[in-house]
C-alpha cells in the first residue's frame, strides 16, 4: 500500500493506448473520480514481467458507504425513467465499448496476463451482455392475471429492488462486471461495483465509457480497494438489496453469511471442476480440440476449465498421445506475443497450487505426458501439462485447477463415468463427447451441473442462462433470467365492482 498515483517507471506498451483517458486510477462515486481519504493507493502490475502499471486508489467502508448513498440517491430518477430511456444509454455504452474494444484488449492483457487474442474475444463478450439488456430493459412486461374473485382485477409487475452490490473476479474483469451490471441497469437497479485489486484498470476504464455514454452520476460506481472492507460494507448495508459475486465458493460462503441479517438478494456463480467425458465413438480430433480449448483457454484459469478428463478405455491410449502432442504444441508466451496461446498465472499462489497439483498426481501413480514444471518466459509461467492415469484420490481429481494443467483417465461404464463425474461439490458445467444422439441425451440428463457442452465448447453468451448447482452457486446470469434477481414481483388486486 502507498501513497503515491504513479508507476516508477511508466510501462511502454501504455504509449499504444489509442484513448488515454481509458487508463484511470482513481474510482468511480457518484459520477466523479475519487481518491482515497486516507491518500492510498495498490500498485497493478503486469504478471507477464512485473512491471509496474499503475497505482490505484484504494477507498475504504466510508468512501463505500459514499457510492452506496451516491447509488441510493440515484435509484428514484433511474427506476422512473421509461425502459426505452434506460434502453438508449446501454445502448450507448455498448457502442463506446465496441468502439474501444483495442484499447480495452491491451489493459486487459497488461493486467491480467491472457493472450491478447483472447482479450479481444472477452471484449466482444462484454459488450453482448450490454446490447442484450438494452433490449430485454423494454420486456419487464406486467404480466395479467385471471381473476378468481368477483369484481376484481389483477396484475403483476416487476420492479427494481434497488442498490445492487457487484463484486467480480481477475479471471474475466471486464464480461463478470457487464453480465451483472447491465441486467442490473436494465430492470432499473443502481450499482456499486467492487473489481479485483489485480485487474481494476478494466472496470474504471468501463467507466470512463459509462460515463461519457451519459448514464446519470450515482447510477453506475466503482469503488476500488480491499475486497474484504468494500464487499464488507456492501454486505452489511441494509440499502444494498442484492449482492452478486463470483469467485470461489469458500469466499461465496462468508459472502452469504454476511449478507443473511439484510435478507440480500444472492447471485452466486461459484467454484467449478468441469468433468469432459469422451466415449469410444468419438471423433478424436474433435474430441482433442474440445479437449485442448476447454482447458487451456486463460491459461486454465477459467472456472469452465475441464480439469478432469474421462476417456472409455478403448480410445484411451491414442486420445492421450494426441492430447499431449497439441498440450506441448501450445505457445507459452507474454499475452502481448504473436501467437501467444499460454499467457502467465495471476499470481505465485496459483503457480504453487499447480505445481503441488502435479507433484501429487505423479506420487499417487499419475504419468507425466507433457509439461510438467515453470516455464523459461517468467516468474508466472507454467509449461502445458498432461497428466495421465490420475487416480480419483488426487488432488487435481478433487480440487478447482486454475492453471494449464490438465488430468485424464480411463472408464470403463457410462453408470461408472457419470458417478465419477458427479462426485464433487461442484456443478457448474460438464462435456461431453460422443457421436450417440440416445447417449448425448441420456448423460447430458444424467450429469448433476448446470450447464452441459455436447460436442462442443462454447456455449455461453448473453442469451443463455449461466450458472451451476450444488456448490457451484446461486441464480442465474444472462438471458432473461438474469434480471429476476434485480427485481421483486408486486401483486395488485384492484375492486373493478
Amino acid at each position: 500500500m502507498s501513497a503515491h498515483f504513479a508507476p516508477v517507471t511508466r510501462h511502454e506498451a501504455l504509449d499504444r493506448l489509442a484513448d488515454r483517458r481509458l487508463l484511470r486510477t482513481l474510482a468511480y462515486v457518484g459520477g466523479a473520480w475519487t481518491a482515497s481519504d486516507a491518500g492510498q493507493s495498490f500498485e497493478v502490475t503486469d504478471p507477464a514481467s512485473g512491471e509496474s502499471l499503475a497505482w490505484v486508489a484504494s477507498l475504504g467502508a466510508t468512501e463505500a458507504t459514499r457510492a452506496i448513498d451516491a447509488a441510493a440517491k440515484a435509484f428514484p430518477k433511474w427506476r422512473s425513467l421509461l425502459p426505452q430511456e434506460r434502453s438508449k444509454r446501454l445502448r450507448a455504452w455498448y457502442e463506446l465499448i465496441v468502439a474501444a474494444k483495442e484499447d480495452l484488449a491491451l489493459l486487459m492483457t497488461l493486467e491480467q496476463g491472457k493472450p491478447l487474442a483472447e482479450a479481444r474475444g472477452e471484449i466482444d463478450y462484454a459488450a453482448s451482455f450490454i446490447e442484450w439488456y438494452a433490449e430485454e430493459a423494454k420486456r419487464l412486461n406486467v404480466e395479467s392475471v385471471t381473476s378468481h374473485l368477483p369484481g376484481a382485477e389483477m396484475s403483476v409487475v416487476r420492479e427494481p429492488l434497488g442498490v445492487v452490490g457487484l463484486a467480480t473476479p481477475w479471471n474475466f474483469p471486464s464480461a463478470m462486471l457487464t453480465r451483472k451490471a447491465a441486467a442490473a441497469l436494465a430492470a432499473g437497479c443502481t450499482v456499486v461495483a467492487h473489481p479485483s485489486t489485480e485487474t481494476p484498470l478494466s472496470a474504471l476504464a468501463l467507466a470512463e465509457l459509462a460515463d461519457l455514454a451519459g448514464l446519470p452520476a450515482g447510477v453506475f460506481n466503482v469503488v476500488t480497494g480491499d475486497a474484504a472492507t468494500i464487499v464488507g460494507t456492501l454486505c452489511e448495508d441494509a440499502r444494498v438489496r442484492a449482492l452478486s459475486f463470483t469467485g470461489s465458493t469458500e469466499i461465496g460462503r462468508l459472502i452469504a453469511a454476511k449478507c443473511a441479517p439484510t435478507m440480500k438478494r444472492l447471485v452466486m456463480e461459484l467454484g467449478g471442476h468441469a468433468p469432459m467425458i469422451v466415449f469410444a465413438d468419438a471423433d478424436i480430433e474433435r474430441a482433442v480440440s474440445i479437449a485442448v480449448d476447454a482447458k487451456f483457454a486463460t491459461s486454465g484459469q477459467d472456472c469452465l476449465a475441464a480439469n478432469r478428463i474421462y476417456v472409455e478405455r478403448p480410445l484411451y491410449d491414442r486420445f492421450c498421445e494426441a492430447y499431449a502432442q497439441r498440450v506441448a504444441s501450445l505457445k507459452v508466451a507474454p499475452g502481448l506475443a504473436d501467437g501467444a496461446e499460454i499467457g502467465p498465472l495471476m499470481h505465485d499462489r496459483a503457480v504453487a497450487k499447480v505445481e503441488a497439483q502435479v507433484a501429487d498426481a505423479l506420487a499417487r501413480g499419475g504419468r507425466l505426458l507433457a509439461g510438467g514444471k515453470r516455464h523459461a518466459a517468467g516468474r508466472l509461467f507454467f509449461e502445458p501439462t498432461l497428466l495421465a492415469d490420475v487416480p480419483d484420490d488426487a488432488l487435481i481429481m478433487r480440487e478447482e485447477t486454475f492453471g494449464p494443467v490438465a488430468a485424464v483417465a480411463p472408464f470403463d461404464s457410462e453408470d461408472e463415468v457419470i458417478a465419477r463425474a458427479n462426485d464433487t461439490e461442484y456443478g457448474l458445467v460438464a462435456y461431453l463427447v460422443t457421436e450417440s444422439g440416445a447417449r448425448q441425451r441420456r448423460v447430458a440428463r444424467a450429469l448433476d451441473y448446470g450447464m452441459v457442452a455436447v460436442n462442443r465448447v462454447k456455449i455461453t453468451g448473453a442469451p443463455i442462462p449461466f450458472g451451476g448447482v450444488k456448490q457451484s452457486g446461486l441464480g442465474r446470469e444472462g438471458s432473461r433470467h438474469g434480471l429476476e434477481a434485480f427485481t421483486d414481483l408486486k401483486y395488485v388486486c384492484l375492486d373493478a365492482a
